[in-house]
């Protein structure tokens, strides 16, 4: 069945005018990043050209998308919103908070068990609202999405920074917090900066060992984690149209490895097939009506140095396979290198678990050519050495994987184990045996992530990501350099026996088939459903607003962590067993940036009480200064806050009394976290500032009364010897942000403009 078909038809009509009125304001051809993002404007038709990396939009996505874990804050945060249904099409779904250990059925149940009582609020609540909700079992978000809505030339935004997946379908889809997803399902514009503009010139076509994701592992080393910052990556060529529309997903997915706004490909058969296979022919009829609008202009690709800011060409006639990391995802390495850079840096070599999976690649396609390599090596006596975890991406990929035989290929594999359907290692929710021990160790797999204890927990495991062909050979050989091009394995008999270059089906011959596919729909009216949250819950809290700015300066600040080197999400706010308390702030603030390094000791979740002189865990510090009535600031690196999308990194320093975090370079997503939650995001005008902050400072704002867009903010920094530095920072606040952080946050904007239209 097609979902909201209604909708996409209306947004199909408004293209041809809406894009001929872009191309007359902006007076050049277009890209098909301008085209989704013009013909979705909240004022409708363009009336002027934005500067890109300048001008903050109205936009107005088509749908909303939300997985379990982030979807109980937003959903919180819409219940104080005052409206009785979502303003347009959104979807929450239960993939984060099942954890893998055993394998799929019992799993499964383990996880409803011990989650019944989220499970049961978000059912309730996406009754009540009119969203649609897939129950725990259905599959990934993002794969899920790619199999039921994205459409080509829509816009969406997600709760998930690894909505970009959607790209595969020539969809603009951005990962948001979850006040920004309360903002489009109020039926409110959403803002976003006006994304400059990366192109992807791929020529050739992928052969042998290589994997559309060895594209994105490719791109990472070039651009490395923060270089698409601001900017939508768009690809082109024939290269791009050869690629599977799953093999684009899986390179959008990955783009927010890069900081980017999100990636995209134009409108081509790949699309149509895919479209047709998961049963929208009639969303492929629609979209061939306005075909060349999906697409960026032929000027556009001709000559993309014209008009894109940025422009990459790679050749996939010679690209070879890639392992990215260890720790960063941008860390690039062609196989036939790895030997030599892992002895060189101390890696681990050997692997005892390789893992295929995730949202970046769960597909139909990724598990066929995965297959193929496990029943090769099968056939040749050759068995492996490190245990396979496989992770289908939906309840329709698994039930045809299965009926095709794929599933039982791995089960050839005494150790290999099929997880549920859900995100499970790929977010930390993965109960290894053994990590606890801390033991320095290798892994393998084809997540989008791995910064250290993401997958296992375990700080000492060096995770390397690779295409799910890579991490099959991998498995089979039980060396991360082995190199299936090149290198022979000892069979059962002591024969040396080479692989074969994998195999596999873009799309399942006899179609996708699935019995159940975990969908439930909501009431047509949800006026009589309850949504119950116990007082007394230590999973779910029903939040107070934050409380407005009192128009003075902040004084008397005291430094609350100067956050070292790279301070991720998960920095910030872990996952793994934190995701039970996503839906309870107070609780799962008792995470709140353990994972940072203090730069004053060079250790975690340890920083210094000045009220009692004595060392303490980060939470428990700034629960004393607030129960103080004393103001604190986080001071931090380059980059500060990337990877996911998760809002609690901006709530819960919020909740625990933060004013301001002031750092070298922000995520783009964390800083609108920060700046939606009513805090300060800062960044410093002179980056050598970062170290006259010292330990003990007393921090004053000298000008906050006089928050203006453009102008920069005045920081006193008192030291306890007396002496006095004075630092400039600078800030994006536009009129509309800072009246955000004088309501003290934007949910108190949109309540109380809600209270006034009631």
């Amino acid at each position: 069945m097609t979902f909201d078909l209604d909708m996409i038809k209306k947004v199909y009509e408004l293209y041809p005018e809406r894009v001929a009125k872009a191309r007359e304001v902006v007076g050049k051809p277009l890209t098909l990043s301008e085209k989704i993002l013009y013909t979705h404007l909240w004022e409708g038709s363009a009336s002027q050209s934005y500067e890109r990396g300048n001008s903050y939009v109205d936009f107005a996505p088509d749908r909303v998308a939300m997985q379990d874990a982030t979807a109980q804050m937003a959903l919180l945060q819409f219940m104080q919103a005052g409206k009785s249904k979502v303003a347009v099409p959104s979807t929450a779904h239960a993939d984060h908070l099942i954890q893998a250990r055993v394998g799929a059925e019992s799993d499964l149940q383990e996880g409803i068990n011990k989650n019944s009582e989220v499970f049961n609020f978000l059912s309730s609540v996406c009754d009540k609202y009119g969203i649609g909700f897939w129950k725990p079992g259905a599959g990934i978000i993002h794969q899920v999405v790619l199999e039921n809505y994205a459409f080509p030339g829509g816009m969406m935004i997600g709760t998930d920074s690894h909505t970009v997946n959607a790209g595969g379908l020539g969809m603009v889809a951005i990962g948001v917090g979850g006040a920004d997803a309360v903002d489009v399902m109020a039926g409110m514009a959403w803002e976003l900066k006006m994304p400059k503009l990366i192109g992807i010139k791929l020529t050739g076509k992928l052969n042998g060992w290589t994997a559309a994701k060895d594209i994105i592992l490719k791109v990472a080393g070039i651009l490395t984690v923060k270089g698409g910052t601001g900017c939508i990556v768009e690809y082109f060529g024939e290269g791009a149209k050869s690629l599977s529309a799953t093999g684009k997903g899986t390179i959008c997915n990955m783009g927010a490895e890069i900081g980017a706004t999100t990636s995209t490909f134009g409108y081509d058969d790949s699309m149509r097939r895919y479209l047709a296979a998961t049963g929208r022919q009639d969303v492929v009829d629609a979209a061939d009506q306005i075909a060349e609008h999906l697409t960026g202009d032929d000027e556009v690709y001709a000559n993309p140095e014209l008009y894109f800011d940025q422009v990459i060409e790679i050749n996939l006639d010679e690209l070879t396979p890639h392992l990215n990391g260890p720790f960063t995802p941008d860390l690039a390495t062609p196989v036939a290198e790895f030997h030599d850079k892992a002895v060189a840096n101390g890696w681990p070599i050997e692997v005892e678990w390789a893992l295929i999976g995730s949202c970046t690649n769960s597909s139909y396609e990724d598990l066929s050519r995965a297959a193929s390599i496990v029943e090769d090596a099968f056939a040749k006596g050759v068995k492996p050495k490190a245990i396979l975890g496989i992770n289908p991406g939906s309840e329709q990929v698994k039930f045809t994987a299965e009926r095709d035989g794929f599933l039982d290929s791995f089960r050839k594999f005494e150790s290999a184990r099929i997880f549920t359907n859900a995100c499970g290692p790929c977010i930390g929710q993965w109960d290894r045996e053994g990590s606890d021990k801390g033991e320095k160790n290798s892994i393998i797999h084809s997540f989008n992530r791995n910064f250290a204890k993401r997958a296992d927990g375990n700080p000492n495991t060096h995770a390397f990501v690779a295409s799910p062909e890579m991490v099959a050979a991998v498995a089979i050989s039980g060396r991360l350099d082995f190199n299936p091009i090149t290198d022979t394995l000892t069979n059962q008999n002591g024969e040396q026996v080479k692989l074969d270059e994998p195999v596999g089906m873009e799309l399942p011959p006899r179609g996708f088939a699935v019995d159940d596919n975990g969908y439930q729909a909501p009431s047509q009216d949800g006026s009589a459903v309850q949504v119950k949250v116990s007082p007394t819950s230590d999973r779910l809290q029903l939040l107070e607003p934050f409380q407005p700015w009192n128009g003075q300066n902040i004084t008397g600040a005291k430094v609350l962590i100067k956050a070292f080197g790279k301070c991720t999400t998960d920095h910030i706010s872990m996952a793994g067993p934190w995701l039970k308390y996503r839906g309870h702030l107070d609780n799962i603030s008792n995470n709140m940036l353990i994972g940072a390094i203090n730069a004053y000791n060079m250790e975690t979740n340890t920083v210094k009480n000045l009220l009692t002189g004595e060392y303490g865990e980060v939470p428990a510090v700034a629960r004393a200064y607030k129960a103080a009535g004393i103001p604190t600031i986080v001071v931090g690196d380059q980059n500060y806050g990337e990877g996911s999308s998760r809002e609690h990194a901006a709530m819960e320093p919020r909740h625990l009394g933060v004013k301001a975090v002031l750092v070298k370079s922000f995520a783009r997503i964390h800083e609108t976290n920060l700046k939606k939650q009513g805090m300060l995001g800062l960044t410093f005008a002179n980056e050598a500032d970062y170290d006259k902050f010292r330990e003990d400072d007393s921090v004053n704002f000298l000008d906050l009364d006089q928050f203006a867009p453009g102008k920069q903010l005045t920081l006193e920094l008192v030291h306890a010897d007396g002496t006095v530095d004075t630092i400039l920072t600078n800030h994006t606040y536009n009129a509309q942000q800072i009246d955000w952080f004088k309501a003290g946050s934007a949910l108190n904007l949109i309540a109380a403009e809600a209270a006034r239209n009631a």
